[in-house]
């Protein structure tokens, strides 16, 4: 006997296709043996061979369905390892193995029944492993089965009302009978119970019981929402949980939760939790946050309300398109014009340090400073505060010298300064702002250089200057995009540089890193707000960074996602040239339903080149490195997003200096990514027609 399981064993582990092909009848008759032990042994060799030759599943069939009624818990054990891996691979005998119901929910139900077996019990339970195999194996069978389904659903009912969960044993298979109940087709009750049943789970002490009851809760919420949110208080309790996980779950959970009618409640917890949330949950929980304002607020004020909560709490964890979505609804709510600019100016005026309320304020502030002048004051706290056009000039003077002044504040409050000089009377005041922006006409930063020094030139041509910079035209609405909640972000704060070496050519050429290899510099979320794309990409400081100025925010287009010919935040300033034609993607790579297109953005002596990613399947960890000719200088912005699905795409913007008058672009590309689970690498030459 021991010698047959020992050749038994050793053939499963070893045997290859030809071996398993002359030997599978010899396995066959073993199963059949009068012996439980060789029966047991003689199937899990079969298990091993169908994963290895998948098409001698025939050869197993019957000699599986017969043993699904034996008497051994060892050998059924077995039997339904071996029935379930001959249903995922061959789906089609699912039907087949169909009959064997009425008899596995007998052996069920006696399982249940025993009395105290020492041979098979485990904390009171009878033979836990049987009953859990057993249950996933009747998930199997009732999962499109109505007939089935009818038949287990009595003994689901008996499982989760007489299995004691006061253990981890009980527990798990209680688990067990709940993914059985959703996974087929079971009565709405028994679906209610299910949801119940994980209820329990998340009051359980245990953090991995409590984990398993968030995720299946995430899985199932879209099934029976009202039954889910019954258990809303102990979720929303989850996310103080200690264990990092259970927090992330909780929140994934809480998301689906939200709705017309629990929108208020759930979103006071989560702006509670965005208070002493990690930093690494902040970035998704607030782009989560204002996308469920923006699709159940209840009203504007309340709207409104929420966003401002936002940006005061949330520090620089706020993606751009947020802060376009907030500036979109204070435009589009004029009723709420005098009270956003209030509490903005309020909430400038006691802090600078949050990088997103500070530009949120001093754009509403520019807009519409106006109406903080035609009132003279605010109303806080039972006390009042006067406000002047000094009073806010000062106020944006001080953040020019701050340590918050980072370059888009700058950009932002240059620009504000210059509208408050059409929306005031202040003589005095007007001309401030003219010293102001002449402090800046000679900036290092070509940038702001270039806003104060059009501004300042605007501000004295009378008879235009009222029109330009009078208050913006509404946007067009667009709800937020939810992209890689927790992905990359575009950075702010300030300029970064960070370099690499990529050995990808010899080391006279100058290659460039996927996305380190970049000089960030302040971007203008303007022209994002009024029509702009959803470029990600930072831009360089160099002299042929893109213009950008609120000037050209009454003809930016909005572009389509695919071969754009600008990014998000380049625009038509109307002290500049207009655009040229929107130049030609140029497809040079297409293998494995992957494909790339490059794209010349722009010419001369310094070009940027776009690549653009698309696929039809899913594709991951996509990485570009690319190399020039040595007598030119390649500078690689990072990637927009590093995995994408069917009708998604990706960009990275490269940009090239010292290539010689009417010369052609050519690049040395290495490429790699996954696809299926398997790595791809590629590499290719390519240089423009």
């Amino acid at each position: 006997m021991y010698i047959v399981g020992l050749a038994l064993c050793t053939f499963a582990n070893i045997a290859s296709e030809e071996m398993s092909r002359d030997l599978c009848n010899e396995i066959e008759k073993l199963m059949g043996s009068s012996n439980s032990y060789i029966r047991k042994k003689a199937v899990l060799c079969a298990m091993r061979i169908i994963r290895k030759v998948p098409d001698l599943i025939d050869h197993f069939l019957e000699p599986t369905l017969q043993l699904l009624g034996d008497k051994s818990h060892g050998v059924l054990l077995c039997t339904l390892s071996l029935a379930i891996q001959i249903c995922e691979i061959d789906p089609s005998s699912i039907s087949l193995f169909g009959r064997s119901t009425s008899s596995l929910v007998a052996v069920l139900r006696n399982l249940l029944s025993t009395s105290f077996s020492p041979e098979h019990d485990v904390a009171g339970i009878t033979d836990p492993f049987l009953q859990a195999k057993v249950l996933r194996f009747l998930r199997i069978l009732g999962h499109e089965s109505t007939e089935v389904s009818d038949l287990i659903n009595d003994i689901l009912a008996q499982v989760a009302t007489n299995t004691d969960g006061s253990k981890i044993v009980g527990n798990s298979i209680l688990y067990e009978c709940v993914l059985t109940i959703l996974e087929t087709k079971a009565d709405a009750g028994l679906r209610v119970m299910a949801i119940n049943i994980l209820g329990k789970f998340l009051g359980n002490s245990d953090n991995n019981i409590r984990y398993v009851a968030l995720n299946t809760l995430n899985k199932v919420v879209g099934i029976d929402t009202n039954a889910v949110q019954r258990h809303r208080t102990t979720i929303l309790e989850c996310l103080h949980d200690p264990d990092i996980s259970i927090r992330r779950r909780a929140l994934e959970l809480t998301y689906k939760l939200i709705n017309e009618n629990t929108v208020s409640a759930v979103m006071s917890e989560l702006l509670q939790f965005l208070e002493v949330a990690d930093n690494e949950f902040k970035l998704g929980l607030t782009t989560r946050i204002c996308m469920a304002a923006d699709r159940f607020a209840p009203n504007a004020r309340w709207h409104l309300d929420t966003m401002l909560h936002v940006l005061r709490v949330s520090g620089h964890f706020v993606r751009e398109d947020v802060l376009a979505s907030f500036l979109r609804l204070v435009c589009h709510t004029p009723e709420l014009h005098a009270y956003a600019v209030e509490n903005l100016y309020l909430s400038l005026h006691a802090d600078m340090s949050q990088l997103y309320q500070t530009l949120a304020a001093v754009w509403v502030i520019g807009e519409y400073g106006d109406l903080l002048f035609e009132r003279g004051r605010i109303e806080q706290n039972g006390t009042v505060q006067p406000v002047r056009p000094k009073s806010v000039v000062d106020m944006l003077a001080m953040l020019l010298d701050s340590v918050y002044a980072t370059e888009p504040v700058r950009e932002y409050v240059l620009t504000a300064l210059a509208k408050l000089h059409t929306r005031m009377q202040d003589t005095e005041q007007q001309e401030r702002i003219g010293s102001i922006l002449a402090q800046y006409v000679e900036s290092i930063d070509l940038e702001t250089q270039k806003r104060a020094l059009e501004y300042s030139v605007l501000l004295k041509r009378d008879s235009v200057r009222d029109a330009v910079l009078e208050v913006m035209p509404l946007p067009e609405k667009r709800s937020i995009v939810l992209e890689t909640v927790g992905g990359e972000t575009k950075d702010l704060r300030s300029t970064v540089t960070s370099g690499q070496n990529d050995l990808l050519l010899d080391a006279d050429n100058t290659p460039a890193g996927n996305a380190a290899h970049s000089q960030q510099n302040a971007q203008d979320l303007l022209l994002d707000i009024f029509g702009g794309g959803n470029d990600p990409a930072p831009r360089a400081i160099s002299a042929t960074a893109s213009r950008q100025d609120i000037l050209g925010l009454f003809d930016a287009p909005s572009q389509p996602p695919v071969a754009q010919t600008t990014s998000a935040l380049s625009s038509m300033d109307l002290l500049d040239e207009p655009k040229s034609e929107k130049p030609q993607a140029l497809s040079v790579y297409n293998k494995n339903g992957f494909s790339m297109a490059l794209t010349i953005l722009s010419h001369g002596t310094d070009v940027t080149v776009q690549a653009c990613f698309t696929c039809t399947t899913d594709v991951q960890h996509i990485m570009l490195q690319a190399a020039v000719p040595k007598t030119q200088q390649l500078q690689m912005l990072p990637l927009s997003k590093s995995s994408i699905v069917p009708g998604e795409q990706a960009t990275q913007n490269m940009r090239i200096s010292g290539v010689s008058n009417n010369g052609k672009v050519r690049l040395r590309i290495r490429l790699s990514y996954h696809v299926h689970g398997e790595e791809v690498r590629d590499q290719l030459d390519w240089m423009q027609p």
